[in-house]
């Protein structure tokens, strides 16, 4: 018979934090490439539609791969509200991002979505009780000062569509506290799979009003593809996030920027300007930073 109980919540040791640290890099290889797909698609079909794909896509995907080794109780969670709770939110996030990536480049929209792990970092204490100090806060501010170096508001290079991204960030930040609160009541593969039941199943009643049949085979295995890459790296987050505690991992995030500015390259010819990259670099550095300082015991 199947196993339902889901992994026991205990401290994390040095090596569980090593195996969380190394799930969250995992996700630089999946999420880009799901953005530039969307980015892709985005420019032909309503950014409802590629939301809809990829979150059904997600689904599928999963229960294929886990249903015949967790039967149905893979179905079965403690804390429905908290995970469609989770699913709304990183619904919103995905949306809100596919929508803002039609209209500005990938690497930017990349650097803006850094201040996410920065968003975590202060909501993990008041939310999950991880330990901060002034310092961190100080190293938070300076990380949100990037952000505003990146999108520039009051300046010719600012858009809009920035905003959205600031908004997908913070979405996906509430995903990831949330994910790190239901860790040790579910399982991983579990929380995976409710992640996206909002967008999969929510969207069904507006769908038709935007639906747009895929015009090209090229089309329809991006669509595919999108939930095929989004549930690994979101199965990825939620191994790491039941390894190690979220301040400590959500900065790896950050390994997201490089692998969104080669596919901003490769498949757009956009390459980021310089105050994209200034502001970046003091995003990732604060982020870091705080990080490392969660990672030392204490005196």
């Amino acid at each position: 018979m199947p196993n339902d109980r889901p992994a026991a919540a205990a401290p994390s040791p040095q090596r569980h934090i090593l195996l969380g640290i190394l799930f969250m890099c995992a996700t630089a290889l999946f999420f880009p490439l799901m953005s530039g797909f969307g980015k892709a698609l985005g420019a032909e079909y309503s950014s409802l539609q590629v939301s809809w794909a990829r979150a059904f896509g997600h689904i599928l995907f999963l229960l294929g791969a886990f249903l015949p080794r967790h039967g149905l109780g893979l179905l079965r969670t403690r804390r429905p509200v908290l995970q469609l709770t989770r699913s709304a939110l990183l619904f919103t996030s995905n949306m809100a991002h596919f929508f803002a990536i039609t209209f500005i480049p990938l690497a930017k929209a990349a650097s803006i979505s850094l201040a996410s792990p920065l968003i975590v970092a202060l909501l993990a204490w008041p939310m999950l009780g991880e330990r901060t100090t002034p310092a961190r806060v100080a190293a938070l501010l300076v990380g949100f000062l990037g952000v505003l170096v990146v999108i520039r508001p009051g300046m010719a290079v600012f858009h809009w569509a920035s905003l959205f991204v600031l908004l997908s960030a913070t979405c996906y930040a509430l995903y990831q506290i949330l994910t790190r609160r239901v860790a040790g009541v579910d399982s991983p593969e579990t929380s995976t799979i409710f992640s996206s039941v909002v967008g999969a199943f929510g969207m069904l009643l507006v769908l038709p009003l935007v639906w747009k049949t895929p015009q090209s085979l090229p089309h329809l295995l991006m669509f595919c593809g999108m939930g095929v890459l989004g549930a690994t790296g979101h199965y990825c987050l939620a191994r790491a996030l039941s390894y190690a505690p979220a301040n400590i991992v959500s900065p790896f995030q950050y390994c997201q920027l490089i692998g969104s500015v080669a596919i901003g390259w490769l498949l757009f010819g956009d390459w980021p300007d310089a105050g994209t990259w200034l502001g970046a670099a003091i995003i990732v550095a604060a982020g870091l930073w705080i990080g490392w300082t969660q990672t030392r015991p204490r005196r």
